[in-house]
This record gives C-alpha cells, structure tokens and sequence, in this order.
C-alpha cells in the first residue's frame, strides 16, 4: 500500500492514489486531486477559489500554507462598484440568502497554492500532477447525483443546469490547467490570464485590478496545537477563525461526549452558511500527511472568457465580513472557517481530516474527531454517523441523533451536505493499517493506493 485518499468525488480521489501509485508522496497526489477537483466538482472549487493546506512531513513539524482570498481594490474607484446580487439557496429544509455578483469577486489563491506545495513539499513537476485534471476536462465528466443536486442549488449562479448523467466538458479549462502545469502561477498574478480576470471582473463592477493579483502571496504559517485525548491536534491558525473554534471546542469536551456536550461546545460558533467548499485528505506509506480545503463561496457568477475560470464570491459571505460587506482594506485576508486538521499521537499522524460546509466546518471535524477517538469508531462509520449543529439556542440534527435534552431541535429528513462534507484517513494504531472515510453528504469516497 502506497497510501489511501479521502475525497469528495471518485475521480478527484483517483486522481490523487494514481499519483501515489506512481511514486507521488502525499502533497503530490493532494494537488492532482485538487487540481481534478476544479473539473470534477466545478462549482465548489476551482482555479478562482482560495484555500488552506496543511502537511506534516515526516520527521518534521507541520505547516499551513495559507492561500486563501484577499480583499480587492487596489487603484479602484468604489463608486464604480457594482451592487451585490442576493441569491436564495432552498436545502427543503431550510432556506438560505448569499450574495453573488462581480463585486463579490475576492483575489483568488488556488494556482499559487497548488504550485507552492509541489515546488516546496512535492517530489512530481506539477506538470505531470495536472495531467489527469486536463484529461478529465477534455474527455468529460459524467454528473453523479450528488453534483447534480449541487447544480440544483447553485447552478443558476453561472447559468448551468445539467443533470445526473449529463457529459460535461471544460474545453477552455483544459488549455488553462496545461499552462498551469507548463508555466506554473504567474500567468494567474502577472501574466496574460490573470489580466483577462481582473478585466472581466473590472467589466462588470467587480475590485479585483492588476495590481491586486501582482501582490497576491501564499503564506506559510506555524498551525494552531491543542492537547486532546494524548495526541496533539494541529489545524488552522488565526487570521482563519475555523481552527480556533475546534480547538477551543475540544478543550471543553468532557470524556466521551454526547449529543448535547457537543451541542455546548458548538454553541461557540453561531454563524451559518452553506459554504461551496470541497475537501481532500491523504497519508502516504511513509507517514507524510496532507489536509486541504479549498473553497468557490457559492460562485459570483463571473466565468471569464476564454479561460473556464469560475471566480469565487468570497466578499459576499456575510460571515466573513462581521463587519459589514467591503470593509476589508485591499489586501487583507479574509477570515474562514476552513480548518484542515492532523490528529498526531507520539509524533505520527492518526488522523487527517478537514471538512466543507463553512460555519458546520468545524462541528463536522469536531464528531469525526470524537468519534474516532473517544468512541472507537473506524473512520468511514465515523464519518457516516448522523450529524448535528448546534447554532445559538437552536440544533439541527440528521436521523439518528438523541435528541433529549438538545431543546429546541430543527430536524433534517435525511442526512444533508448542510451538515459538512468530512473526508479523513486513519491510521489503525493497533495495526498501522491505512483506511479512509468519504462523506456521502457531499459524494466523497476513499481511495487506497
């Protein structure tokens, strides 16, 4: 066994365990699958999203890469700008406002991101890691059920509404994730690609200028430790505010918490939002781990021409703007609740895992977590374990959760992506075995290499 990928879609998972196959280590196959992900799940990521990556190299210390969405408006007039576009997303059982539009476009950090973690912690040219990300663009991909439920909430952003079995090719993103692989991130910040976005997005009364993308940069940053159980919990680090609730939540946990300590404990975060987020999970036979969460928003709805760039509407998340919408300073990084997580015990990863699902993000880890580690679960019953979220006076539960003493209960009829979308890989401590847990929720599945 090479190693095993936890991601949320079949051939986004494929992706990354054939890089394992071929020799990859756990940072290669997590680029190939982000990098697939942009086709196979086009409106939850792409190369206009930003994220977080977290890897733990073996041996060594782990580290954050933050490539996540800054704030526009270098050299733009704001007068100029466009209103924001509310947009009504219907789960059946709850409905939900977010807003879209050119002005809700956010400088975007998936191309520096991926071409950062090959260059610094990958041992495959990232040109050979997009291979299969073109393929799928050019071949097409067939809408599974889940992605086609995700069109049906948000499809209308960008004007698409295929349907589970629909072939869907991405000719344009094709040619953009070959330049990619051939000329690395530059033509997205200083070259002619990123000119063509910040021009459409400029177009339609959208902040993103050229100077803007000239000055983007991934982050490397120390990722925020807590104890819990005897292992240590790496995650997220602040400006992200997703880390900070998990750990604070651990840390009022009692041992082997039910259903309303852990509604207590989420009470800490009361913000709430569908969040078109996708994750990926992987640990390798060498014991080098990688966790990462990228993020599209919902979409603003710019696609820009010629390129299949859907770019995200990161400055239209109420949550991420406590403040007020446009009251970042150009250039300031955008808070998140992404917080991709390494369960580490005696100094070697047990656990990898993060989750989408924006403000459910970090209630989403927090059960796998506790599933895994103070109930004993093997970590696919641990992902697939009814959910809740607890939210100010209120909590949402899927069937199958125990729901005395929770008070006021808003029940789901079935387990629902609203509830986060956890894909992790464990390793079985008694044994070193690898195993994987895919989130149904949000189509993940576990690969082993």
């Amino acid at each position: 066994m090479r190693g095993v990928v936890a991601a949320g879609h079949p051939l986004t998972a494929k992706a990354g365990a054939d890089v394992l196959r071929a020799g990859g280590n756990a940072v290669d196959a997590a680029v190939a699958a982000v990098l697939a992900s942009c086709v196979t799940e086009p409106l939850l990521t792409g190369l206009g999203a930003s994220g977080y990556m977290l890897i733990s190299p073996p041996g060594q210390e782990p580290v954050l890469l933050d490539f996540s969405a800054e704030a526009p408006g270098r050299g733009i007039d704001v007068a100029s700008r466009a209103p924001l576009i509310p947009f009504v997303v219907n789960f059946g059982d709850a409905d939900q406002t977010f807003h879209v539009g050119a002005s809700s476009c956010a400088v975007y950090g998936v191309p520096a991101g991926v071409e950062a973690a090959a260059k610094t912690f990958g041992s495959t040219p990232l040109h050979e890691l997009v291979r299969p990300a073109v393929r799928l663009a050019r071949e097409g991909v067939r809408v599974n059920k889940q992605q086609a439920y995700v069109f049906s909430l948000i499809g209308s952003i960008v004007g698409r509404h295929p349907v589970e079995g629909d072939l869907l090719h991405e000719h344009e993103l094709a040619e953009t994730l070959a330049r990619l692989g051939n000329d690395g991130a530059e033509p997205f910040y200083t070259g002619d690609i990123g000119h063509a976005i910040a021009d459409e997005v400029l177009e339609h009364g959208g902040m993103i200028s050229r100077a803007d993308l000239e000055a983007y940069r991934v982050v490397p940053r120390t990722p925020m430790k807590v104890t819990y159980r005897g292992r240590d919990v790496y995650t997220n680090p602040p400006p992200s505010a997703g880390g900070e609730l998990l750990a604070h939540a651990l840390e009022l946990l009692p041992e082997r918490p039910g259903p309303t300590a852990l509604a207590k404990a989420m009470v800490a975060a009361t913000v709430n939002r569908l969040g078109s987020t996708t994750h990926i999970s992987v640990l390798d036979a060498q014991g080098m781990a990688c966790t990462v969460t990228c993020t599209n928003g919902e979409g603003s709805g710019v696609a820009v021409r010629g390129t299949g760039v859907h770019v995200n509407n990161m400055m239209g998340e109420e949550d991420l703007s406590p403040a007020g919408f446009f009251t970042h300073l150009p250039g300031d990084r955008l808070p998140s609740m992404m917080a991709p997580t390494i369960v580490t015990r005696d100094g070697q990863p047990e656990l990898v895992l993060g989750s989408a699902g924006s403000s459910r993000i970090f209630g989403a880890i927090l059960q796998v977590i506790v599933n895994v580690i103070d109930h004993g679960m093997r970590v696919q019953d641990a992902v697939d374990a009814p959910r809740l979220h607890a939210q100010g006076d209120l909590v949402f539960v899927e069937p199958g959760v125990d729901v005395t003493g929770l008070g006021a209960v808003q029940r789901f009829r079935a387990a629902n992506m609203f509830f986060g979308g956890c894909q992790a890989v464990e390793r079985v401590w008694s044994t070193g075995e690898l195993i994987g847990g895919g989130d149904h929720r949000r189509g993940g599945v576990a690969v082993t290499a």
